[in-house]
This record gives structure tokens, C-alpha cells and sequence, in this order.
């Protein structure tokens, strides 16, 4: 046992370790306002659930712009200078929401909040993928879903402890703590070195840029597939606190349990989930992820068609650590993989259009979940099962187009 748990140590750079703790305040600040935003739109603000998917919408379909955009310079000036810069923008947007009175003030904050999370993902999965020894890529990327959910579930604790609908004030509180550990992230990059030392000038003045990420065909597919992943999975748990709300009476100090239950299930099970990937078939692992998606969903189903109140906060719970089991999966494959297709002088751009498919999943899904929900909000849970299925297919169709040498986790 002794010798397990040590083979359990993802073996990753003190620089990485720094990234990771700038990274788990950062997201406690980010689980404090995740699960309660739409129920601040919706129950304290007064606005439609049509309105308030269209509000996380928005800040997604800016983060589609800004994200392809940020991919150059994030190649030529390095990922610590424009992961500092997005930081900021998110604590900017995030304490706007605590002034929104109209629908337009919502919207405004999400855009600046938009921006700063399209710039956010690639510069910060350059930086992480260039301090990390190719072989210890996938390691990194699940400490890092570890990392980040350890403080998401810890923020989504606090934030039901603090969050009631009965004092909108709570909220305020919510928000500016959320723009506070953004600032906190900042303070951290002065300690990791930028990993520019492996190009030389002639490999950064190359020709290449997007033209040439979009002929990687495989690439392309990857992360088209991830769209679908995106809008039927992480899309769609960002909704369940709403429904769960309204739908089936459960507490906002419920709420927070559910997503805490979420994070210590992925902080538990990560890290031996990756270890026991290791020489095993990626695209496997997500076709096996999308299948528990499903279970999860249906669960949910069922919760929200027959209980309520205590007994439905249970069974959602239990719906958030069949998901987390799933995003296990997920972690150290999706991040890695997208490095080991990018070279060097255009990881930056690669990551981009990665956090691309991200922010397209996540302007579909709440999008149209939030109008399902607002019409007959029982049918978004088979419909997200049934896309996720699709998808899982869709992963397992494209295996057989990668490289040999990609197609499994490295061990």
C-alpha cells in the first residue's frame, strides 16, 4: 500500500507546484460564484432563465474571440505576462456582477469576464505544458483538475454557507471574494519562470500560425469532438444548480454540498484514475467518460421527477460524484494530448483553439439548456445523456486517425 500511494506522486517541477497553488485559490474564488450565478440572475435579479443562459452565454461566445486571438501572443511573449493579463480582466468582470441591476449590466460584466477567461486557458495550459517534462504532461494536467477542483468544491461550500436569495447583499460578498483570489493567482507568477529557453529566434520567426494548425485535420477533430463533450457535460452540470432549486426545493447550503461532494470525489480518485490510464487507450477513456456522464444524468432525471427537498439533495449528490468519476477521466487526457499534437512554437495557438472548443461548448449548452429548462426542464437530462453517448462514439471513431504513438497515455 505504502508503495502504491508513492507511486501515486505525479513527479512535477517546483514551478508547476507554484501554478497549482496560485491555481487552487484562484478556483476557490471561482466555486464560491459557480454554482450560484444563474440563481443570482434569475431569484435575486429577476431576470428570465432564458436571460440568464444567454448572460454565461455571452461571456463564453467572447472568450471564442478572444481566445484564437490571444494564441500568437501568447507564442511570442510567453504564457506568464498574458495568463497575469487575464487575470485581471476576470477580477474585473466578476466583481461587476456584484452592480448589475439590468440585464445589459449582466451582460457587460460576463463580456469583460469573457475575455479574460478566452486568454485565461490557453496562456495558462502553454505555460503549464512548457514546465512539465513531456513524459509527466498527463500527471500535470490531472494535478491540475485536482488542484482546481479542490478549490472549486471548497468555494462551492463556503458560497452556500454564505449565499441566501433572502439577502442579495450575500452575493456582493460572493463576487468581490471571487476578484480577490484572481488578484491572488497574479501574486504568484513572479516565482515561475517562463519556458522560453527552448526555441531559438529562428524557430519563433517560422512560418506558420493558424493556417497551419487548421490543416492538422486530427487536431481538428479533437477538439471539435470536445465542443460536444463541453455542452452535454460541464454545460449542463453548471445548470443543475437551478434546476435543483426550482424543480425540486433544494437549499442553496445543499447546493454547495452537492458540488463539495463533486471536488472530493476528483480530489480522492484523480490521481489514481491517472496513474491506472497510464499506458492505457485515450480515446477510450473518453468514450468510458461519456458514458458515466450519462448515468449521471439520468440520475438527475429521476431525482427531479420524483423527490425533493433533503432527499433530492441526496441523490443530486450522488449524480455530482458519478460525473466527478467521469471528469477523471478526462483530465489527464484531453490537455496532454493537446500538447503532445502541438510543437513548440505553436503550442500557444493549439491551446487556443482548445480553449475555443471549450467556450463553444460552454456557449451551446447553457444556451440552449437554459431555454429547455425554461419549457420542460425533466427533458434536458436524457437529451444531455443521449448527446454524450454520441459522443463517446464520435471518440472512438477518431482513435483509429491518431498517430500510433499518441494513442496512449504515456506510462
Amino acid at each position: 500500500m505504502l508503495g502504491y500511494l508513492r507511486s501515486l506522486d505525479p513527479r512535477l517541477p517546483r514551478s508547476v507546484w507554484i501554478m497549482e497553488a496560485g491555481g487552487l485559490v484562484n478556483a476557490f474564488g471561482n466555486g464560491i460564484t459557480f454554482p450560484f450565478l444563474v440563481i443570482y440572475l434569475h431569484n435575486v435579479r429577476g431576470f428570465s432563465l432564458a436571460t440568464a443562459g444567454l448572460v454565461v452565454a455571452a461571456g463564453n461566445a467572447i472568450g471564442l474571440v478572444a481566445g484564437p486571438v490571444a494564441g500568437p501572443f501568447v507564442d511570442r511573449i510567453g504564457g506568464r505576462l498574458t495568463l497575469a493579463a487575464s487575470l485581471v480582466l476576470m477580477a474585473v468582470g466578476y466583481a461587476a456582477y456584484s452592480l448589475v441591476t439590468e440585464p445589459w449590466h449582466a451582460f457587460a460584466a460576463s463580456l469583460v469576464a469573457g475575455v479574460g477567461t478566452g486568454i485565461f486557458w490557453p496562456s495558462q495550459s502553454t505555460l503549464l505544458a512548457g514546465l512539465t517534462p513531456v513524459a509527466r504532461r498527463h500527471a500535470a494536467f490531472a494535478m491540475q483538475r485536482v488542484s482546481r477542483n479542490l478549490g472549486i468544491g471548497l468555494g462551492g461550500l463556503t458560497g452556500g454557507l454564505i449565499a441566501t436569495t433572502a439577502d442579495p447583499e450575500s452575493f456582493t460578498v460572493l463576487f468581490l471574494v471571487d476578484a480577490a483570489t484572481f488578484l491572488g493567482f497574479v501574486a504568484a507568477l513572479p516565482f515561475v519562470p517562463e519556458p522560453r529557453g527552448t526555441l531559438s529566434p529562428e524557430e519563433l520567426e517560422a512560418p506558420g500560425g493558424y493556417r497551419e494548425v487548421l490543416r492538422h485535420g486530427v487536431f481538428v477533430s479533437f477538439v471539435a469532438l470536445n465542443v460536444v463533450f463541453v455542452a452535454a457535460g460541464y454545460a449542463q452540470f453548471e445548470l443543475l444548480p437551478v434546476f435543483a432549486k426550482n424543480e425540486a426545493g433544494v437549499s442553496e447550503t445543499a447546493i454547495g454540498i452537492v458540488f463539495f461532494v463533486n471536488t472530493l470525489v476528483i480530489v480522492l480518485a484523480q490521481l489514481p484514475v491517472s496513474k491506472a490510464l497510464e499506458g492505457r487507450r485515450r480515446m477510450r477513456a473518453l468514450a468510458v467518460m461519456t458514458a458515466i456522464w450519462a448515468v449521471a444524468w439520468l440520475v438527475v432525471l429521476v431525482t427531479g421527477a420524483f423527490l425533493e427537498a433533503a432527499a433530492a439533495a441526496a441523490l443530486f449528490a450522488f449524480a455530482a460524484a458519478v460525473f466527478g468519476v467521469g471528469e477523471c477521466l478526462q483530465g489527464p487526457t484531453q490537455g496532454a494530448l493537446v500538447s503532445d499534437f502541438a510543437p513548440d512554437r505553436l503550442r500557444g495557438r493549439y491551446m487556443a483553439l482548445s480553449t475555443t472548443s471549450w467556450q463553444l461548448g460552454f456557449v451551446v449548452g447553457p444556451a440552449i439548456g437554459g431555454v429547455v429548462l425554461d419549457v420542460a426542464p425533466l427533458a434536458l437530462w436524457p437529451l444531455a445523456a443521449a448527446a454524450c453517448l454520441a459522443a463517446g462514439a464520435g471518440a472512438l471513431a477518431l482513435e483509429r486517425r491518431l498517430p500510433p504513438d499518441l494513442r496512449l497515455t504515456p506510462a
